[in-house]
């Protein structure tokens, strides 16, 4: 039997939304739902440490601007090696540049690199795991820095507001996709540059079910 052009398209197009973690009939814009943003491994830099790993006066190169406004994924690349000297390569480095270099991994990664990063806010690098970031250039072991991001959502005061939340607290949010999930202890952070978005990581993604764009409700205990 022939399936037509036009059925095949169908089709195409379901799977694709599947595997970006669309469900057919899920509301939109619903007073208590947020997308999710799924955020993998990623590396921020200093100014210090970009030129050390890319050379003196080297200055990074845009290539997709993110969902928090002024945020931006750059061509630029690195790897991450551990203690167990087994490399995780082509980590990307987002944009722009901070105070602190900061690398972000997911549960899995630690196994890979034998680290222990804590769950922290990004930001929050005291006291966290180490690790050696190896550039074109040049080496940077970074002696704290190395975290699990925390499940955060972002927010703008005016959804604060709808939410009936405020910077700093925690919610408790229901994933109710293919695979049932309840998440705890959430954080909000709330800053008028903020896009209304929550993010997690590959390891909660994978586990819920989830992709980019799906979204999720939050419930406030």
């Amino acid at each position: 039997m022939e399936i037509s052009s036009a059925k095949i398209a169908e089709m195409v197009k379901k799977v694709l939304a599947d595997m970006n973690g669309d469900t057919v009939g899920q509301s939109v814009g619903a007073a208590n739902e947020v997308p999710i943003g799924v955020s993998n491994r990623h590396i921020h830099l200093n100014k210090a440490d970009l030129e050390t790993l890319f050379g003196a006066g080297y200055e990074l190169t845009p290539m997709k601007d993110l969902s928090q406004p002024g945020q931006y994924a750059c061509k630029e690349t690195l790897t991450l090696i551990g203690p167990a000297m087994r490399p995780i390569e082509g980590v990307r480095v987002l944009g722009p540049l901070r105070k602190n270099s900061q690398v972000e991994i997911s549960m899995t990664d630690s196994y890979v690199l034998k680290v222990k990063p804590p769950v922290r806010e990004s930001g929050n690098i005291v006291g966290s795991a180490g690790v050696t970031i190896i550039g074109p250039k040049g080496v940077v072991q970074l002696k704290e820095g190395c975290i699990i991001a925390n499940r955060h959502i972002h927010m703008s005061p005016s959804d604060g507001e709808k939410f009936n939340v405020k910077d700093g607290e925690t919610v408790t949010v229901d994933v109710e996709g293919k695979r049932r999930t309840r998440w705890y202890d959430v954080q909000v952070r709330v800053h008028p540059d903020f896009r209304l978005e929550m993010h997690v990581d590959t390891d909660d993604a994978n586990a819920a079910g989830i992709g980019n764009g799906f979204k999720v409700k939050v419930v406030k205990e």
